[in-house]
């Protein structure tokens, strides 16, 4: 690593540890004092975060071992009972992952964008509020931002180089992105090892089959962790201040495509998963999603899907702190636009890829479409932040529930049933293909009468 890396981690591990509920005031004074130039200072610093008590005043109980979070469940999971044909399962689960493509495709020009600058982006190209693909702009106004110029010729330069493009006009499939790429990941996990799979062999498909720079935050650094022949836990907590990030909570999606009604095994699955790079409410958000997927196979109601996924998670954490206040706020207020403004003032401080601000918006997204897939998508990815992840899973949740037949045309149409991926062995395959594979692994789980 660099020596701006070591320092950066440093910076990180000390927010990190303040938001876990840690006293790191006087550690955050040293850091002002000192200067980290090599991995044994920066491993003596971290030596002495660890040491940092927690506060007595912090009210959540967020432990990161199954057992645990099972017994700080609000609830047992139950199992959902559900009557599907074959040809109904399969469009549900396609539903899903068109779902989550066109969610994705949708956010993906966006990413890291505030509210403002994407009502900028909209309101310049006069097409505010978001109702199909990011429009390209031909013809800026004077004023116009110099990041909105920035982004766009960035966006222009990738498509004349890679030919994936993202803005309307120019999608022909849909572009390689990272949560597409983990739910390709994790079917392919389901298929060579089964139900059985370890979190071991999560890293070592990662390893296999992941490019080093094409991870980020929490799973670069669980994967640089395997690399120097560290072992789950360990790879998520060494040097990983990016624990509670989004990065598990995109990765949710194939344990609830293959657990359809089973919410528990779902968030079992996704726990296995989670724990290779993340902790707490970072295994949450992963817990939280595959439970609502596995849910939206069973019910359309949204209220019902969303408090499932919190059962599957610690009834005092964080998370699920959040997810109640934005049920609580979407109640009092008919305008998403307003509930998004409690948001941010209560959860705006964290990072823009921090799973539970982000969560919150998905949660605001599903709420406030009341079943209808393109507002959903549109809400989700307006609020910003991490917009490809959060459209990404509102797409993947709501096209369970109406399966692929019902999803409108206008947002799946060009994918043209492709996708590219840095997955090796995977890119340029059929959304269709995928989904088939997908169906294929929970009838299995069917036939061994693990649903009933």
């Amino acid at each position: 690593m660099s020596l701006k890396e070591f320092k950066q981690i440093a910076v990180d591990e000390v927010k990190q540890r303040e938001e876990e509920g840690y006293d790191v005031t006087e550690v955050s004074e040293n850091l002002l004092k000192i200067d980290i130039r090599t991995i044994s200072e920066l491993k003596v610093f971290l030596e002495e975060l660890e040491r940092c008590p927690l506060k007595p005043s912090f009210p959540y109980k967020e432990p990161s071992n199954l057992h645990e979070i099972i017994a700080e469940r609000p609830r047992k999971l139950e199992r959902m009972g559900i009557k599907l044909s074959d040809e109904e399962l399969f469009d549900r689960i396609y539903g899903g992952w068109l779902g989550r493509c066109a969610g994705c495709l949708l956010g993906k020009p966006v990413e890291g964008l505030t509210k403002e600058q994407i009502e900028t982006w909209l309101n310049i190209a006069g097409e505010y509020p978001l109702k199909d693909y990011f429009p390209p702009i031909h013809n800026f106004p004077e004023d116009a931002p110099r990041w909105l110029r920035d982004r766009l010729s960035y966006i222009e330069d990738m498509f004349r180089r890679t030919k994936m493009g993202v803005l309307r006009g120019q999608i022909s499939c849909m572009a390689r992105d990272d949560d597409i790429d983990y739910t390709i990941i994790n079917l392919h996990i389901l298929e060579n090892y089964g139900l059985n799979f370890t979190t071991m062999n999560v890293g070592e498909t990662w390893l296999h089959l992941l490019p080093y720079l094409q991870v980020y935050t929490a799973e670069r650094a669980a994967y640089r962790n395997l690399v120097n022949g560290l072992q789950p836990p360990e790879t998520a907590t060494y040097m990983n201040p990016y624990r509670e990030w989004i990065g598990a909570q995109i990765r949710a999606d194939t344990w609830g495509y293959v657990a359809p009604g089973d919410p528990e095994l779902a968030a079992e699955l996704a726990y296995k998963d989670a724990s290779l790079s993340h902790v707490k409410n970072g295994i949450y958000g992963e817990m939280f999603v595959s439970a609502m997927i596995s849910a939206a196979f069973a019910t359309v109601n949204i209220e019902e899907v969303i408090e499932i996924g919190l059962s599957a998670i610690p009834k005092k954490s964080r998370l699920t702190e959040a997810i109640k206040n934005v049920m609580e706020w979407s109640k009092q207020f008919s305008d998403w636009r307003d509930t998004w403004n409690k948001i941010n003032e209560k959860y705006g401080q964290y990072h823009f890829v921090h799973t539970i601000n982000n969560a919150a918006l998905v949660v605001m997204g599903l709420l406030y479409s009341g079943g209808d897939y393109e507002k959903g998508i549109t809400i989700s990815v307006m609020g910003g932040w991490d917009t490809d992840c959060n459209g990404a899973t509102v797409g993947s949740i709501l096209g369970v529930m109406l399966g692929a037949e019902k999803l409108p045309k206008k947002w799946i149409e060009p994918l043209n049933d492709r996708l590219r991926s840095f997955v090796i062995g995977y890119d340029n395959s059929r959304i269709s293909d995928l989904a088939k594979r997908t169906f294929q692994v929970a009838k299995n789980l069917l036939k061994k009468h693990i649903y009933c």
